[in-house]
Parts: structure tokens; sequence; C-alpha cells
């Protein structure tokens, strides 16, 4: 069988596939307005507002994307009594993403990141400021609880559990400790998406850092292949993990495996990218469907990079779905 065909056929699998998503679900809030005049208060633009639009988010934005792919799919997360959580609840329901894994925590904020943007047309709008409300302090021990029931009740039979980690809390150790343990009890594969606390997330199937984060973590240069490699290996041993698969923005991504070589994959499609909003989303979901629908490492990194290279390509929080990767890899589904 082919190169292209196997992708294919891996694709056929992800409707059988069950990945449990746990971490951070955040409302992406978009107001848009057209450029009017110059204020007489500062010398700033006012803007008229002309609409808002309300996105998933954050892990919720990886379990929309697992969703796209055509995998099942099973948020575990926490959102507070609020205007954004209940627009997060809303979108799921549209979306055809059961909520019965998210615990409401009445006095928490829920993550809102709100960009505001400027332009007449959407392929003219330009972000101008975001603005970010962010819960304050740890979890209330009732809710991770809560979490860590959902997550016995809901991941004892899943392929695979993606944690999406953007540091809001939601992950502690305890919650995290169990994730693991129950993807062990059941031969599931773990990947980790973590943007400020990686290295406590040992013992996973594979973590996606991206060229920046690696360089951070290891103190070491990463500014050509040599050097992302052997910064990889370190992290590699760090977490003690199988995989780690690096996103390297217009490099495309490096694949690296604890028993394997590394193998560094070109990006896919232009280098003239759109919008890179959410995009390590798509990327780690349709890394974590392609492994848990057995593909081979560097076969599922392929198809993470096709769907990054598609999502970028997409203006705001986006998704790629099942029948656009296939379509891209030259097939149909």
């Amino acid at each position: 069988m082919a190169p292209a065909d196997r992708l294919l056929a891996t694709i056929e699998r992800f409707a059988g596939r069950t990945v449990v998503v746990v971490g951070d679900f955040i409302a992406d809030e978009y107001l848009i307005g057209k450029p009017g005049r110059i204020s007489r208060e500062a010398p700033v633009i006012i803007l008229k507002f002309t609409d808002r639009d309300v996105r998933l988010g954050g892990a919720a934005n990886a379990a929309h994307n697992v969703h796209a792919l055509g995998a099942r799919v099973v948020p575990v997360g926490v959102i507070g009594r609020d205007r954004a959580g209940e627009e997060l609840v809303a979108l799921f329901h549209d979306t055809g993403i059961p909520t019965d894994g998210l615990v409401v925590e009445a006095p928490r904020t829920t993550p809102v990141k709100t960009r505001i943007m400027a332009g007449g047309y959407q392929a003219t709008r330009q972000q101008v400021v975001r603005m970010d409300r962010e819960p304050a302090g740890e979890l209330d021990p009732t809710t991770e609880d809560a979490l860590v029931a959902r997550l016995a009740a809901l991941a004892a039979r899943a392929d695979a559990i993606l944690v999406s980690d953007y540091g809001y809390g939601t992950v502690t150790p305890r919650v995290f400790e169990r994730a693991r343990a129950i993807a062990r009890a059941g031969r599931a594969i773990v990947t980790v998406d973590s943007r400020y606390d990686l290295p406590r997330f040992t013992g996973v199937t594979a973590a996606t850092p991206n060229e920046a984060e690696l360089g951070d973590l290891t103190g070491g240069p990463v500014d050509d292949e040599r050097a992302v490699e052997k910064a990889g290996r370190q992290l590699l041993d760090r977490l003690d993990a199988g995989m780690l698969l690096v996103t390297r923005g217009s490099q495309g991504l490096a694949l690296l495996e604890r028993d394997g070589a590394a193998t560094f994959v070109p990006i896919f499609g232009t280098d003239e990218i759109a919008d890179v909003t959410g995009a390590g989303d798509t990327v780690i979901s349709a890394f974590t469907v392609g492994l848990a629908s057995g593909a081979a490492p560097v076969e599922a990194a392929t198809l993470a990079n096709v769907a990054g290279g598609l999502v970028v390509m997409k203006r705001g929080t986006a998704t790629v779905s099942r029948a656009e990767l296939a379509q891209a890899l030259g097939g149909a589904s």
C-alpha cells in the first residue's frame, strides 16, 4: 500500500476512536468593528461595532478538532456559572459534542480571550488588541473531586487521552495522575500540550511543544535541525516520554521517537499564513487521533502536519474536517 493510501486508510478509522480531552476550556471571543475616525479623547481609532463571534478555544478547540476529524470526543473540564460558560455549553451542543464531562464551579470565571478585530471584510480584518479574563486561584477541592470522578466514569474505555493545559489550573497534579493511570490501565495513549508547565507531565506517550518552548525548556539554541534534535532528546529524557512532536512554524514539524530516529517533516502548503490562532490544538488533535487509529508515529505526524497547514489558512479559531484532510491527501472521505 502506498504511503498516501495508508494515510487515507488511517483517516477512515478515525470514526471508530474515542478521545477524552481534559484541560482548560476557553471562550474565544471576537469583537469586530469598522474603522471610523480618530478619537478626540486619545490618539486611537474609533471602531464602529459590527459583529460579535464566540468560538470554542483552548482545550475546547482541541475537542472541536477531534470531533471535526470524525472521532468521538469526550471533553472533561471546568466552566464557571457565567455567560462564557453558558456559551461554551451551547457551542458544544450546537456542534454535537457531549457536555457530561464538564464540571461547573459557580464562583469561578470561565477563561475568555477577547480579540478586538478591525476591518470591513473578513479578508482584511486585523487584530488590534487582545484582553484575557482569567480565573483566580486554584480549583475548589470539590471541583477537583468531580473532575477525577468524571475521568473515572468517562475515560476508562477511551483510545486516547489528550491533555490541553493552558495554565488556568484545570489539570492539577491529581487530575493528571488519574488520567495517566486510567490510560495505562486501558492501554490508551496520552498526549500533552502544556503552554507553561510541560516538565510536570511525565510518563506520557507524546508531548507537543513548539520550537520556542523547546528552547526555553532546554536552555539551548534550536536554530537548525541538529540543535532541535539535541534539545528534543534532552526533553524526551526529562519527560520520560515516548515521542516529541515539535511544531516549527514555517519549518514544519520535527518528530523525535525515544527508540527511533528524528524525522523532519517540511511545512504543508504555503508559508503565507492567514492566522495561527489555535493551530497547535489542531496539530495535537490530528496527531492523537492518528496514533489512536493505529498510524505509525511518522504517519500520525504527517497527518498532523497536513492538518496544521490547512488550519492556518483559516481566520480565527478553526478546525479541519476529516473530508478536508482526505482531500488534501488526494482522496475523499
